[in-house]
């Protein structure tokens, strides 16, 4: 009987977290390192909206993060299947709101949507709504909106039953867990006698000794309980100032951000983030109004230079996955699925198909 791959795997965020409960399932023995406690406080992930909207986020970014995307909401129902606890999933699609004064912000908005159909026609074709089909679509909106655009096929999650559902996962295939031990590429000698057969890098900024180009950008994000509100899919809001998104999850609970600073200061949510991510939700909905604020969150997410995800070799059996900036759940099971593909053949088509960087230091 052949001894199994052992595999170290560095952080445990998001992308820590499923590659390393992916290599357990595929019969590595798996070891993680990560620098603070097993709740994910230090992740960006902890933090997340869980937002899975390839089209809509197309507006922002580029097409490798579109095709990732799309690949990930194929993906997101298979993996959450394998995990020991339920996580909630949802693919009701995305809302599209604008008030009348930001028309002509919405038709550009839109106009970027149709661009990135043309060069990635496998998405589903947006659909415009008037007030009738508005109302149908989403009885518990009030009659504010006269128009409006639905994306359908986009999805969301919810992050931090995930990231308990993977802990728990990762424990059950018998993965070593060291909290609040930090560790990094330079510890190992990959390949070597004795050491590991693979590390990987999944450290987040806790990376960026190895990785000078990493930056933080700074996002804020409001949990709220509201249940006078009923929204049954993702919502956002374009505005010149302040575009929000509105992500419902069970319960009647409620995540709502939009702010990107460019700073790593981890301080509490300023004033002026909190009234206009407020103000902005109960010009949707006025029910927010009498919603409870449960928690004011701050996150530095970590971002390369170009704003697009990477995977590095530092070694043959040294690879460091990062810079998944806002898109980590909209883009992670792509970003798992390339480095199992290199783990197993050493060579990758998927990061080809999606124009993924795959660098060598």
């Amino acid at each position: 009987m052949s001894t199994p791959l052992f595999s170290v795997v560095l952080g445990a965020g998001l992308m820590g977290r499923l590659l390393a409960h992916t290599l357990a399932q595929a019969g590595h023995r798996v070891q993680v390192h990560e620098a603070q406690g097993d709740d994910g406080q230090g992740s960006a992930a902890r933090v997340a909206a869980a937002m899975l909207a390839p089209l809509a986020e197309s507006a922002i970014t580029e097409m490798p993060v579109v095709r990732m995307g799309h690949h990930g909401l194929t993906r997101w129902p298979e993996l959450i299947a394998a995990l020991p606890e339920p996580v909630f999933f949802q693919q009701n699609g995305t809302l599209v709101l604008w008030h009348r004064q930001d028309a002509a912000e919405a038709k550009r908005f839109e106009g970027l949507l149709l661009r990135t159909q043309d060069q990635c026609p496998e998405l589903p074709p947006t659909q415009r709504l008037d007030a009738q089909g508005l109302q149908a679509l989403e009885p518990g909106m009030e009659q504010r909106f006269n128009q409006a655009l639905y994306l359908p096929g986009e999805g969301q999650l919810d992050n931090r039953e995930l990231l308990a559902s993977l802990l728990k996962g990762m424990t059950q295939l018998g993965v070593e867990l060291h909290w609040n031990s930090p560790a990094s590429p330079e510890d190992f000698q990959a390949g070597q006698s004795g050491q590991p057969d693979w590390v990987f890098d999944c450290r987040g900024l806790g990376a960026r000794p190895n990785w000078s180009q990493l930056r933080g950008v700074r996002g804020e994000v409001l949990r709220l309980y509201a249940p006078d509100v009923s929204l049954q899919r993702p919502t956002r809001l374009i505005h010149p100032r302040y575009p929000i998104y509105i992500a419902p999850k069970e319960n009647h609970v409620f995540v709502i951000g939009a702010t990107e600073i460019e700073t790593e200061d981890l301080s509490a949510v300023s004033v002026r983030s909190t009234l206009e991510l407020l103000s902005a939700a109960y010009t949707v909905h006025s029910g927010f109004a009498e919603a409870r604020i449960l928690e004011a969150s701050t996150q530095a997410r970590p971002t390369l230079v170009d704003n697009l995800p990477a995977i590095r070799c530092l070694g043959e059996r040294t690879l460091q996955i990062n810079g998944l900036y806002r898109h980590g759940f909209l883009i992670s099971p792509a970003m798992l699925d390339v480095v199992m593909e290199w783990v197993q053949h050493q060579t990758t088509n998927l990061a080809t198909q999606f124009n993924l960087q795959f660098q060598h230091a």
